[in-house]
C-alpha cells in the first residue's frame, strides 16, 4: 500500500537569507545573492570570475565553536539548516532507531581538504589535523546530522554532482514508503567556491564572467545569458507519513507525491541535447505521484544560466508537456541564489514547497531578453498559481548525467 509522504519542517542557510523563510521572504522579492568575492586568494591567483553568491550567514557565527571546529563549512551548513528544519518540525518524538538521515552533497569537504595540502607542504606532516579525513569525506554532513539528532535508522549519502540532494529526497521518500524509518532528515549541502573550483569552471567556460555586475550576472533563458554563478549553503525538509505525522498533530507543509531519477551515460558534463534521461525522469516522478503531465501547476527548472544547458532542460520538459510547457508558470531561482551544486535541488525543493503552500511562483530575475528557443511562462515578478489543488516539480541535472526530479503536491 503507498504512503503519503509529507513535509512537516523546513530549513534553509542560502546566499538570500539564513533561513527558510527568510531565504524564501528574498526570492520573492527579487533580490539576489551575488556578491563581489571580498577574498585575498581572489586577486592572489588573477582569478578570471572574482563574484560568487556567498550565504549570507556563515554557519560557524550560528553553531557553537567546538561543533564548528569539527566540521567542514559544507558540514556546518548542513547541521545548520538541518537544526533550523527539525524545531520547525515541532522536535518529532521518534525512537532513533525509526529516526533516517538521507544527505547529500556534490564536492564535500573541498576546503579541509585543500588547506590540509597546504599545511602538509608548507609546514610538514605533524601540523595536518588529525580529524582531516572525517572532515573531508563527502558522508561528513550526514554523520554530523545523524549523530546531532541520535538517528540510527540509517544515514545515506547521495554525490551525484548537482542532482545530489534532489535525488536524497528521492531515496527519502522510498525509504519511508518501504517502512525502513517514520521520519527521516533529507537534503543537500555545499561549500565549495574555493580558487581551485572557481579556476576550473572558469576554465571549463562555464561561469558567468558579469564581474562588473554580479547581481545581474545569472540570467537563465536570456538570450544574453553567459553561464552561471557559484552559490553555497544547504537545505534540509524533515519528511514523515502522514499518518506519524498526523498523530502527533504535526503542521503539513506539503506532500512529496514522488520522484524519478535517472542517467544520460552521455557526457561527463554536457547535457543529452534531446533531454532523453531528464524527460524519463520527470515521467518517472508524475508516475510515482499517479499524476498526469497536465495536472502539473508549476517547475522549479535547473536552469542554470549556461547557453547549452538552459535550452536541453526546455527540450526535455516539452516531450512530456508538449506545447502546454509554454503556458505552465516556471521559475529559475539559481537567477537570485546562484548555483549550490549539491546544495541546490534540496533548497529549491524549499522553494517549489513554498510556492504550491502560497500558491505563487517565485520570480525568475535578469531576463533582459527571452531566447525564442525557450518560450516559456517566466517572469520577474512573482505568479499567482490559482486556488485550486497544485502539482509541481522540481528539476535537477548534474555532471555525469545524473538526472533527478521531485514532485511536490499542496496539502
Amino acid at each position: 500500500m503507498t504512503k503519503k509522504i509529507v513535509v512537516t519542517g523546513v530549513g534553509a542557510s542560502s546566499p538570500l537569507g539564513g533561513t527558510a523563510p527568510e531565504s524564501w521572504q528574498a526570492l520573492l522579492a527579487g533580490e539576489s545573492g551575488a556578491r563581489a568575492l571580498e577574498h585575498e586568494w581572489v586577486a592572489q591567483y588573477e582569478l578570471p570570475v572574482t563574484f560568487a553568491a556567498e550565504a549570507k550567514v556563515r554557519p560557524e557565527t550560528v553553531l557553537e565553536r567546538p561543533v564548528a571546529k569539527r566540521l567542514d563549512p559544507s558540514s556546518q551548513f548542513a547541521l545548520v539548516s538541518a537544526m533550523e528544519a527539525w524545531e520547525d518540525a515541532g522536535r518529532p518524538e521518534v525512537a532513533p532507531e525509526r529516526l533516517g538521515v538521507d544527505f547529500a552533497t556534490g564536492i564535500g569537504g573541498v576546503w579541509t581538504l585543500l588547506d590540509a595540502w597546504d599545511t602538509l607542504r608548507e609546514r610538514g606532516p605533524r601540523r595536518v589535523l588529525p580529524m582531516t579525513v572525517p572532515m573531508l569525506m563527502p558522508n561528513a554532513a550526514s554523520a554530523a546530522v545523524s549523530m546531532h539528532f541520535e538517528a540510527r535508522a540509517f544515514a545515506r549519502t547521495v554525490a551525484s554532482a548537482c542532482a545530489s540532494s534532489t535525488e536524497s529526497l528521492v531515496n527519502a521518500y522510498e525509504h519511508l514508503q518501504a517502512g525502513l524509518a517514520d521520519v527521516v532528515i533529507a537534503g543537500g549541502t555545499e561549500s565549495a567556491i574555493h580558487p581551485i573550483t572557481v579556476a576550473s569552471f572558469s576554465s571549463m567556460q562555464a561561469l558567468s564572467r558579469r564581474n562588473d555586475d554580479p547581481a545581474h550576472a545569472s540570467r537563465p533563458y536570456s538570450v544574453d545569458r553567459d553561464g552561471f554563478v557559484m552559490g553555497e549553503g544547504a537545505a534540509s525538509l524533515v519528511l514523515e507519513t502522514e499518518e506519524h505525522a498526523l498523530a502527533r498533530g504535526a503542521r503539513i507543509y506539503a506532500e512529496i507525491a514522488g520522484g524519478g531519477v535517472t542517467a544520460d551515460s552521455y557526457h561527463i558534463t554536457a547535457n543529452d541535447p534531446e533531454g532523453r534521461g531528464a524527460s524519463r525522469a520527470v515521467r518517472l516522478a508524475l508516475a510515482q505521484a499517479g499524476a498526469e503531465p497536465d495536472e502539473v501547476t508549476h517547475i522549479n527548472a535547473h536552469a542554470t544560466s549556461t547557453p547549452v544547458g538552459d535550452p536541453s532542460e526546455y527540450v526535455a520538459l516539452r516531450e512530456v508537456f508538449g506545447e502546454r510547457v509554454n503556458t505552465i508558470p516556471v521559475s529559475a531561482t539559481k537567477a537570485s541564489t546562484g548555483h549550490l551544486l549539491g546544495g541546490t535541488g534540496a533548497l529549491e525543493a524549499v522553494f517549489t514547497i513554498f510556492a504550491v503552500r502560497d500558491r505563487v511562483a517565485p520570480p525568475t530575475i535578469n531576463i533582459t531578453e527571452l531566447d525564442p528557443a525557450i518560450p516559456l511562462t517566466v517572469s520577474g515578478d512573482p505568479q499567482p498559481l490559482g486556488d485550486g489543488p497544485q502539482l509541481a516539480i522540481s528539476n535537477s541535472f548534474g555532471f555525469g548525467g545524473h538526472n533527478a526530479v521531485v514532485a511536490i503536491r499542496s496539502y
